[in-house]
């Protein structure tokens, strides 16, 4: 084990200075009209929950806002894993970043969250008359843009940097290798799965 690692918030502050300006006063306890606005527009978001992270993706808008505190996720059709439900009812913190493409800033939002199959919140938001089993409600406690150096650095939008079709296997592919499964059967799957399971 390398003897340089930082183990304490004081050890981690002689490197880094105390934030201030900006970077402090853009934290917001609710949202606003600006944020509202970034979440109509955002078809994709990470959601971390105890140490585990995963893709939520719709179409513009699938997050609704129900309040300046409130907004609820709908749960679409997955793998029935349901990492993060279940880190959810251990520890009910939530981290979420909001991605709107060609926008470079991102948008963070943290609060608290609770699973609902209240009716009225998920009705709403069928896709195709399939309606979510359940919701992620989250109260929001912080809200802020986060700047745009990351995704400038990446060049996450640009065209030339999109990776050329056949650089990367498949889906299907990589899970076969994973799993040691047929690479053509396991393909088949996984294409059947997406177009028939998209909601």
């Amino acid at each position: 084990m390398p003897d340089d690692l930082i183990t304490d918030l004081e050890g981690l502050r002689r490197l880094y200075p105390e934030p201030k300006g900006r970077s402090v006063e853009k934290q917001l306890s609710a949202l606003d009209k600006h944020c509202r606005n970034f979440i109509a527009h955002s078809p994709f978001l990470v959601m971390a929950t105890d140490g585990d992270a995963s893709p939520k993706g719709d179409a513009p808008g699938f997050v609704q806002v129900i309040d300046d505190n409130t907004i609820v996720i709908p749960d679409r059709r997955g793998n029935n894993r349901l990492d993060s439900m279940q880190n959810l009812l251990r520890n009910p913190k939530v981290g979420l970043l909001f991605f709107v493409p060609g926008v470079n800033e991102t948008l963070r939002i943290n609060g608290i969250a609770k699973i609902t199959t209240d009716a009225a919140l998920l009705e709403p938001l069928a896709v195709q008359g399939k309606v979510p089993v359940t919701g992620i409600l989250i109260r929001v406690e912080e809200a802020f843009l986060h700047c745009a150096k990351a995704l400038i650095r990446s060049r996450l939008w640009a065209e030339d940097t999109k990776v050329a079709p056949g650089t990367l296997p498949s889906g299907g592919r990589m899970l076969a290798d994973q799993i040691g499964a047929d690479p053509e059967t396991e393909e088949a799957a996984y294409r059947k799965s997406v177009k028939e399971t998209l909601y």
